[in-house]
């Protein structure tokens, strides 16, 4: 590290290429991180290498001094949000509409159609998207927007240390604004189309096995989060399903668990604010399923100790969240960034392989599929979309389907040889 600098630097490899991370305080004293390639791999020349750092590093210097850098990261607020923005485009029309200000007027005009997270989540990446043509095209108008223009945005993210998942969640929004766009006769094409984007890793599923999750479970053994983890890990629920489970939703006399809500939060200032969703956003993500023996037990338990605490604390029991499934012996309720954190904590203490909290919803499936169970009841048991979604999770996992379709194989070529 640097110290005579008003920020730090050092040298790092990535993906086979070199980089220089900065670490400096904006002007709120937040430390912010960035990255900047060297367009260098790790096998260059040291001198060369040495010389571009150089270089890399006077031009943040210049930045950083200009204030360039050191403005606090900025989320887009709903005076920012509106379409106003559009009246400060050339002419009045629509082609004439800047490519900043359209992506703002589509984000305004999809809030109403998506989940809060959703919008929450766009919101984000557009913030960042904006940041970088004001920067490099300002006032680029979309008609003159072309292939070129977002294929180098593209190449310049990914340089600098993004990976391709990112970069595929920047082309997801900007494909969808410029395909509303062509719907509205504002563009004739999508030019987002003609891009390439970096190769995606094929996703691995990280889970455990029926002896680590027998020790997991043994972790958890009367803590806070057992009952959370112990449904996450039966029924392979997402973790705001789990949270938003309540008890309208628990059917003891049919024996079956409805999912239909959904507990998200949000941090800001260092504050997590909790947003109950009464309506997942798609109809397979809405599923009724049977009530596991074991899990009827823990539930009626939960319900015990709700019903005897509320009777003993009174007006001390709170009550924010009543109806609730997942709240601890005091009635409050238990957040999305505590199950994550607490989480990694037990497995921790517990000398446990380390797992996020949404591994458990892949143990589940891995389980599935090693029992026999269908690929197509596993997709509904744990409410994806489509067929395709579960077959590109876990398809690497289906070994029962390999053998048969070796003994298949093998009895074909057995019966050809007997003719």
């Amino acid at each position: 590290m640097k110290a005579s600098l008003p920020f730090k630097y050092i040298k790092s490899k990535k993906r086979e290429k070199y980089y220089v991370v900065f670490d400096f305080r904006d002007d709120d004293n937040k430390r912010q991180r960035k990255w900047v390639g060297t367009g260098l791999s790790t096998d260059c020349n040291e001198k060369i290498l040495d010389k571009k750092i150089d270089e890399i590093v006077v031009q943040f210097f210049k930045d950083y001094c200009s204030g360039k850098l050191k403005k606090p990261a900025e989320k887009l607020s709903k005076s920012e949000i509106n379409l106003e923005l559009l009246k400060t485009a050339k002419g009045t029309n629509s082609s004439e509409y800047q490519f900043n200000q359209f992506l703002i007027y589509w984000l305004e005009t999809i809030k109403p159609t998506i989940a809060q997270n959703s919008y929450e989540s766009y919101s984000v990446v557009i913030k960042k998207i904006i940041d970088y043509f004001d920067e490099n095209y300002p006032n680029l108008l979309i008609r003159d927007l072309t292939a070129l223009h977002i294929q180098q945005f593209y190449n310049d993210k990914f340089n600098s240390g993004l990976t391709a998942n990112t970069i595929k969640h920047y082309h997801a929004n900007i494909h969808k604004a410029l395909k509303y766009a062509v719907k509205m006769d504002i563009i004739p094409s999508n030019p987002s189309e003609k891009t390439d984007l970096p190769k995606l890793k094929k996703f691995q599923a990280c889970f455990y096995n029926a002896k680590e999750l027998d020790e997991m479970f043994t972790a958890f053994k009367g803590d806070r989060l057992e009952l959370v983890v112990n449904i996450a890990a039966y029924y392979g629920l997402r973790r705001s399903e789990v949270l938003g489970l309540k008890w309208d939703c628990v059917d003891f006399d049919r024996k079956t668990i409805t999912i239909r809500r959904k507990m998200i939060s949000r941090t800001g200032n260092g504050h997590e604010e909790i947003i109950v969703e009464e309506q997942l956003k798609t109809k397979s993500s809405i599923r009724t399923l049977p009530m596991i023996p074991y899990i009827e037990e823990k539930l009626k338990e939960r319900y015990f100790y709700e019903q005897h605490y509320s009777h003993i604390l009174k007006g001390n029991f709170d009550r924010t969240y009543d109806g609730f499934v997942c709240r601890d012996n005091l009635g409050k309720i238990i957040t999305p960034d505590y199950v994550s954190q607490h989480f990694a904590i037990v497995l921790k203490n517990a000398n446990l392989r380390h797992i996020r909290f949404h591994d458990l919803r892949h143990s589940c499936a891995s389980l599935l599929l090693a029992n026999g169970v269908s690929m197509k009841a596993i997709q509904e048991w744990l409410g994806h979309s489509t067929f395709n979604v579960t077959a590109d999770f876990y398809s690497h996992l289906d070994y029962n389907s390999k053998i048969s379709s070796a003994e298949a194989i093998a009895k074909a070529f057995s019966s050809s040889a007997d003719n």
